[in-house]
Order: C-alpha cells, then sequence, then structure tokens
C-alpha cells in the first residue's frame, strides 16, 4: 500500500536518538514523525521528552496502534512523514488492520529477553522473526539500514 508523503517507515527500539535525527532526518527532508507505540502514546512525560530531541521544524506525535490506522489510512499529502516503532509486533498490528508499507527499515533491536542476535546488531525473537516473515509476505521490502549513508541490506532471506 503506497501511503502519500511517508518518507521511511523504521524500527528503532530506542526510537529518536542521534543517528536518527541527523542522518534520515536530512535524508527524508521529513517535517513529521509519527510514532506508533501504544505505551509512548500514553505517557506524557515520554512525549515531552522525544518532542525536545526533534528540531523545531519537526512535527512529532504519538499514536496507539488503533489510533494510527485511520491517520495513515488518510496519509500526509504535502508531508514527509517518518513512521518510528519500537517492534517489529507494532507493524504486524497494523498488517492485520489492512495498513502494509512498501518498505521497512530497520535501524536498531537490541539482545532482551528471547531475542538473539541474528544480523550485525541486530536481534530478533522466533517470534520476531516470524511476523517479520509475515509483512514480508504481505508485500513489504525489509532491510537493515542503520543511517541513511549506509548501503541496504535486505534481510529477507535471513529470517
Amino acid at each position: 500500500m503506497k501511503m502519500e508523503g511517508i518518507v521511511l517507515v523504521r524500527i528503532d527500539d530506542r526510537l529518536i536518538h542521534g543517528q536518527v535525527m541527523t542522518s534520515w532526518l536530512n535524508y527524508t527532508s521529513a517535517n513529521k514523525i509519527m510514532i506508533i507505540d501504544d505505551g509512548v502514546a500514553g505517557d506524557p512525560f515520554m512525549k515531552s521528552v522525544l518532542k525536545t530531541c526533534v528540531p523545531a521544524n519537526v512535527k512529532i506525535a504519538a499514536f496507539t496502534v488503533e489510533r494510527a490506522v485511520p491517520r495513515l489510512q488518510k496519509g500526509f499529502a504535502g508531508d514527509h512523514c517518518i513512521i518510528l516503532v519500537k517492534y517489529p509486533e507494532t507493524l504486524h498490528r497494523l498488517m492485520k488492520a489492512g495498513i502494509v508499507f512498501d518498505e521497512i527499515n530497520i535501524g536498531g533491536m537490541g539482545v532482551s529477553g528471547t531475542r538473539k542476535k541474528f544480523f550485525r546488531n541486530i536481534s530478533a525473537s522466533e517470534e520476531e522473526k516470524t511476523m517479520l516473515r509475515e509483512l514480508a509476505g504481505a508485500g513489504s521490502k525489509i532491510s537493515v539500514r542503520i543511517i541513511a549513508e549506509d548501503n541496504a541490506t535486505d534481510i529477507s532471506k535471513m529470517l
């Protein structure tokens, strides 16, 4: 599903940090960031912290998965929007609601809990790998690209 105005869909458990801000904002000319995460969307303190991490000319908003669906269906005409999620599960839930992104970038998935390293600094649990495989099967091209200057590595064969 080609959604107007979306310039990057990224899984990064850190959401916003120096690399994302400098590299990806410059590369995409983004003027909006949409964080889709039920926890962040319900945490006023976290939202205020994240707002301080982006330049003043970039709008940022956090949505629950449920609230994100109609917003994504509307698209971002005239804007350049980066979609950030912490976990593959978020994109999997969106897929179940009919939202499938053409491309998904994996930027940061650290080792934790049942996650095991599977490519460079990227880790995933078996459950997350299954979700990523299902996303790829639904038509999303999934690649690892930490910063914009890196070459993208298609990881669908590694899942």
